[in-house]
């Protein structure tokens, strides 16, 4: 019997309840809606922006990229998410800087705001406190506080949510409210089979899990509207499950990585795995490209696995493919037997970059 199956080793092997976290986040989106409603917000102070920066790492700025890319067909103004020390040199007294790190204490996002500052930009923030609270109590601009006690991957809700919210307050996007209550209403359906209770052969979840274990998975995309939903697909299970993957997008990687299918991946077929994110509405090219290269690959004896989104807005369907994701790589991480939660490599490297 798989040990997917056995619901008491799942739990004897997720000590910090990762699978609660997973579970729960169309209540997790709910409740980022109460706080981003509560959030005391003068439009006034963010007039006539001409352009649009999130500053942040990891699993604090996951959620500036899927607002980037929700926001692609509907902003008249570009808009950047910047993971780095300083933000880009075009940002001026005519830009809005969002500054999103859950601890509050990320030391790129840090830096990045000082120079945002320094800059005199527009600013905002996100985050449950630390020294992110501070500078904005020094400086007065406006910070949407959220839970603590979540790694931030697993706090997706409170980084999207806000943001977005924080946009329709200043007039720049109309009826998020009502894309999220019907995200909230479908993710709820939705995660009923991938509850742990279904087994193998009823859950998409555990099976997606099942097949990328022992392989190194690959997660193709559109351009689009499923880009940033494969960069979270690549974070959660190299988070979660522990288990190296890429991520690339349609039609950029058919002129570069494509040529690497070749031959030579033959000595390495049982340690691949390509995930495909589709949408109902991929450009039909990137469609079509989709269909020729899944092809391409399985003649090199690599399965390729085909993913819909699922519901009706397209916000809906992004969060329909991050939940299955979500799910998957937790059940990846129980096949992997690891604990799902702690990402000790990488508080390690923070612990040395500290030492003087």
């Amino acid at each position: 019997m798989s040990i997917l199956n056995d619901i008491e080793k799942i739990r004897a092997a997720d000590p910090d309840n990762m699978y609660n976290r997973i579970f729960d986040l169309p209540e997790q989106v709910a409740d980022a809606v109460r706080i981003s409603n509560s959030w005391e917000i003068n439009a006034n102070d963010f007039a006539d922006i001409k352009n649009i920066v999130i500053v942040g790492m990891g699993g604090s700025a996951i959620g500036g990229d899927l607002v980037r890319t929700f926001l692609s067909s509907k902003l008249l103004i570009p808009f950047e998410v910047c993971r780095n020390y300083a933000v880009p040199e075009y940002v001026d007294d005519e830009t809005l800087v969002v500054a999103s790190s859950y601890s509050g204490n990320t030391e790129e996002t840090l830096s990045a705001l000082d120079d945002a500052l320094r800059r005199k930009a527009m600013i905002a923030a996100i985050s449950t406190g630390g020294l992110l609270s501070d500078v904005s109590s020094l400086n007065d601009f406006p910070l949407a506080l959220i839970p603590a006690g979540l790694q931030p991957r697993a706090a997706l809700g409170y980084s999207c949510v806000p943001l977005l919210m924080f946009l329709e307050k200043i007039g720049l996007i109309k009826n998020v409210g009502e894309e999220l209550n019907e995200v909230i209403n479908e993710l709820k359906k939705l995660r009923e089979q991938y509850i742990e209770d279904a087994v193998v052969a009823e859950n998409p979840a555990k099976q997606l899990a099942e097949k990328m274990h022992g392989r190194i998975a690959i997660v193709y995309s559109g351009p689009t509207l499923t880009d940033a939903v494969a960069l979270r697909w690549k974070g959660q299970i190299c988070e979660n499950s522990k288990n190296l993957a890429f991520a690339n997008h349609y039609p950029e990687f058919n002129h570069n990585e494509l040529v690497g299918w070749s031959q030579v991946v033959e000595k390495h077929v049982d340690h691949l795995i390509v995930i495909q994110l589709r949408d109902r509405d991929d450009h039909p090219q990137v469609a079509k490209r989709m269909d020729i290269v899944k092809g391409l690959i399985e003649k090199q004896k690599v399965e390729v696995y085909d993913v819909e989104s699922s519901g009706r807005t397209p916000l809906t369907r992004m969060f329909s493919l991050i939940q299955l994701g979500d799910f998957a790589s937790y059940y990846l991480a129980i096949l992997n037997e690891v604990d799902p939660t702690p990402v000790e490599v990488i508080e390690a490297l923070k612990n040395m970059l500290s030492e003087k």
